[in-house]
């Protein structure tokens, strides 16, 4: 593959002095480069060679009518790639032997993904997303209940790659990129809100096997659904049962309690008062945003020191442990034992175009991790009844993770 034909892109000065640079791939998907500042690329990137198959037809989406949710049905998703060498990672910058889904170096690249759960068609045709021939007409279209009701799975997925190296995670990034994703999170939240037909805009990052990460490379993604969550709506249910400013009072109640884990001058993280995992902490802010395209430059740049403390104080929290409990494989153990911290941190963003005024912005980050070489799983009550059984409290949980957090130095 001949790979060394480049072209300038469109530049696009964000916050932060970070550049957006946006091009497309050889199947018509759009890609983004964010670069950092001071960056030592220059402002061509190659172009994409590679002779790639059609995209697949959008995905479409069941009711289930008992529950009222909408189940999308991607089958093309059985064929991703998983746990490939470092020399076939799809992530990393293309090479003359690695065809990889990145055509030049970056420091931060965000890009359509191949193989989506929803999209690309759209409610209507917008640059180079079709339109779909059945999409949801509006929120109280979805909200009907029906037997035997489908809808075209409409919407975006998008991969954020924090990095080019093949190994990491959002933790092990420095506090510039982790600000460069921060800002590409924003504009692409920003981005895809405005997309007909969007509801909602989730970024999140999976981390670990224990999760199902299926690419070791340092990345997360972003969905932009066509119906608002099925937990984002109980949320919503829970605003109109009580008031509009419930999360200014939980985060009020919170930081009066011995939860708190660490705070800044906008953000505070703690372990909320009824946990369900073994470890779990919440990240929100001072003030009412919706979501992350909201905050002000303050806020985005004091949230990456804080977000690494967070996550490698994560890490850190089952460093010393390094005895095997009874009854566990030496070698399951020892396995369990040295990986990092399996987690899914979740940024929990207002709809698009309900509840902006008082749903907040907030990260909940959630481990199975119960010990050093122990996880939870869901069983019948949990995985069946969504009744939970926690088996640790939030306080404990809080005061061994306040300790982690407090013995890892400032990123």
């Amino acid at each position: 593959m001949n790979i060394d034909e480049s072209a300038a892109l469109s530049a696009e000065e964000l916050g932060a002095g970070v550049v957006k640079r946006s091009g497309t791939l050889a199947d018509g998907r759009e890609l983004f480069y964010y670069d950092d500042p001071g960056t030592s690329l220059g402002p061509e990137r190659r172009v994409d060679v590679r002779a790639l198959d059609a995209r697949p037809d959008t995905a479409t989406m069941r009711q289930d009518v008992l529950s009222g949710d909408w189940i999308t049905f991607a089958t093309r998703r059985q064929n991703r790639v998983m746990l490939p060498s470092a020399d076939a990672d799809p992530l990393a910058p293309q090479t003359p032997s690695n065809p990889s889904e990145i055509p030049s170096r970056y420091d931060v690249a965000v890009f359509e993904n191949r193989s989506p759960s929803f999209g690309p068609a759209l409610t209507e045709a917008t640059g180079g997303a079709p339109e779909a021939s059945d999409p949801p007409r509006d929120l109280d279209d979805l909200a009907h209940l029906d037997l035997g009701r489908t809808r075209t799975s409409i919407g975006r997925c998008e991969v954020v790659c924090f990095s080019p190296e093949h190994s990491g995670s959002f933790g092990t990034q420095s506090v510039t990129r982790a600000r460069t994703v921060i800002e590409a999170w924003a504009d692409r939240t920003a981005a895809l809100s405005a997309l007909p037909g969007i509801e909602q805009v989730f970024p999140f990052e999976n981390r670990g096997e224990a999760i199902g990460v299926t690419l070791p490379h340092p990345h997360g993604q972003i969905y932009a659904y066509p119906y608002v969550t099925p937990r984002t709506q109980r949320l919503l249910d829970s605003i109109g049962r009580t008031a509009p400013d419930l999360f200014a009072r939980v985060l009020e109640f919170e930081q009066a309690s011995e939860r708190v884990v660490l705070s800044g001058e906008h953000w505070t993280a703690f372990v909320p008062f009824a946990a369900r995992w073994p470890l779990e902490v919440q990240l929100m802010p001072h003030r009412h945003v919706p979501d992350l395209a909201a905050l002000n430059d303050a806020e985005r740049d004091e949230l990456a020191p804080v977000y690494l403390r967070l996550l490698r104080g994560v890490d850190a929290l089952y460093a010393p442990e390094r005895t095997p409990s009874a009854g566990v494989g030496q070698a399951e153990a020892s396995a369990l034992v040295t990986a990092p911290t399996p987690y899914i941190a979740a940024w929990h963003q207002a709809p698009v175009h309900v509840g902006r005024g008082s749903v907040r912005l907030r990260l909940e980050l959630t481990s199975p991790r119960r010990a050093a070489d122990k996880l939870k799983f869901l069983a019948g009550s949990e995985s069946a009844m969504h009744a939970w059984t926690a088996e640790i409290l939030p306080e404990t949980a809080a005061e061994r993770l306040r300790a982690a957090v407090e013995s890892v130095p400032a990123p």
